[in-house]
């Protein structure tokens, strides 16, 4: 393994196992595969810089650093990702939590409190199609305590790994493995949010970065992307309450496409919205109040 070519004393300290890191792995991470190690705080690691690190946990960031730079996602690594102010257990059986999934979030939670559409008793029904480490759903749930989330994954091992993270925060959801709306027959909702795979299954972004090692059923849909973004739009408004509102997440080039096939679904008051770099990534609109469908 390349780790054991790292020029580190037989009996190193902490501040010189990291500096063996140096120009392998950005300092940063180094620090956080220590941490990890250790089971100690970044903090910690900064005021014992001075104490030996041992044969078994010498061995054991080695490893890490090794994996690391063999291009495994630090998320994986550590076993964990922050997301919205919380913090997230993730595995490689689901995608890793990114900052711009956040706007689709915020963009529900506005809805929201706003009253875009709520049910008979101020209750709020949710619909988390694809929620991997159940970060949209368990932060929709935490945010807006009354409202009743759904969360379904076509996964049992991404629905375990959201059902855990339920467990740990404290959140009130029904989970369910489900072929997106496949188990929901009948079932309708005032808001279904969605990040699903948009990405065009012959990407040659895929076996880049960390890509290559997230589920590629997350990540990849269709010839052009949209294969599960046009089965969703399709597919809900038979589960939308009269007026409820669809969300979903797309690839930075989808919103002209995304737009036209909400409109052909019927759906209204359509709204595209821009992350942080002024990119379009998040669609939506509301299900026509007067529909039968």
């Amino acid at each position: 393994p390349r780790y054991r070519f790292l020029l580190i004393p037989a009996m190193p300290t902490l501040a010189e196992t990291l500096a063996a890191t140096r120009g392998r792995l950005p300092m940063s991470e180094a620090r956080l595969l220590l941490a990890q190690v250790l089971a100690r705080p970044i903090v910690w690691l900064l005021a014992h810089d001075d104490d030996v690190l041992t044969g078994a946990a010498r061995e054991d960031f080695l490893a890490l650093v090794a994996r690391r730079e063999a291009g495994e996602p630090l998320a994986y690594l550590l076993g964990r990702r922050e997301f919205h102010g919380r913090e997230f257990t993730v595995s490689p059986a689901v995608l890793i939590p990114r900052p711009e999934t956040e706007l689709l979030v915020e963009r529900s939670l506005a809805g929201l409190a706003t009253g875009q559409k709520v049910s008979a008793g101020n209750t709020p029904k949710i619909l988390d199609l694809g929620t991997g480490s159940g970060c949209i759903a368990l932060t929709l749930a935490l945010e807006c305590p009354r409202a009743w989330v759904t969360a379904v994954d076509a996964s049992p091992q991404a629905i375990a790994v959201a059902q855990d993270n339920a467990r740990r925060l404290g959140a009130n959801v029904r989970f369910l493995l489900s072929d997106w709306f496949a188990a929901l027959e009948g079932e309708r909702f005032d808001l279904v949010v969605g990040n699903p795979p948009y990405i065009a299954a012959e990407d040659p972004h895929l076996a880049q970065g960390d890509l290559r090692h997230e589920p590629r059923s997350a990540l990849a849909s269709g010839e052009d992307g949209l294969a599960a973004i046009r089965r969703i739009i399709e597919e809900a408004p038979a589960h939308l309450e009269p007026g409820g509102y669809l969300w979903l997440e797309h690839g930075f080039d989808q919103a002209p496409a995304v737009r036209r096939l909400l409109e052909t679904a019927g759906f209204v008051a359509i709204e595209q919205h821009p992350d942080l770099a002024g990119i379009l990534r998040v669609s939506g609109g509301r299900s026509d109040p007067g529909s039968t469908e």
